[in-house]
């Protein structure tokens, strides 16, 4: 069964797609540009601050899903810019600590202009039975 999500707190869509889907035990979430849900404008102050705000993104996606960020078992990130890698990967190791999800990182021009980075991601959570 598929179940896609519209979680409260997390962005919602610009287009024609879900924030979040879950399949079975596994949660699939959109990218997340660093978009404030509540002013729709992308975070001010550079990729560190950018990382923080899609990761954050990511989080309440989880958390509306019912999952949280130690479910995480992939992430890709996509930067804008090469140069930018370190910044954004000293504000990611904020949000998994030790909990260190497999990622992937590439070059991107985004379709929205003037982000820095953005993030998606893949987590295990299983449903909960109920008798």
């Amino acid at each position: 069964m598929i179940e896609r999500i519209f979680p409260a707190g997390a962005p919602q869509p610009r287009g024609p797609y879900s924030p979040a889907v879950r399949v079975g035990d596994f949660l699939y979430i959109s990218g997340m540009p660093p978009v404030n849900p509540a002013t729709r404008q992308p975070a001010p102050g550079g990729v560190a601050a950018e990382t923080r705000q899609s990761l954050n993104n990511i989080k309440s996606a989880l958390e509306g899903a019912g999952a949280s960020l130690e479910d995480v078992v992939k992430v890709n990130a996509y930067l804008s810019d090469a140069a930018d890698f370190a910044a954004m990967n000293e504000a990611y190791a904020e949000f998994f600590g030790n909990a260190k999800p497999a990622r992937t990182t590439v070059v991107v021009e985004f379709a929205l202009a003037g982000i820095c980075v953005e993030f998606d991601a893949v987590a295990y959570h299983p449903r909960q039975f109920r008798q």
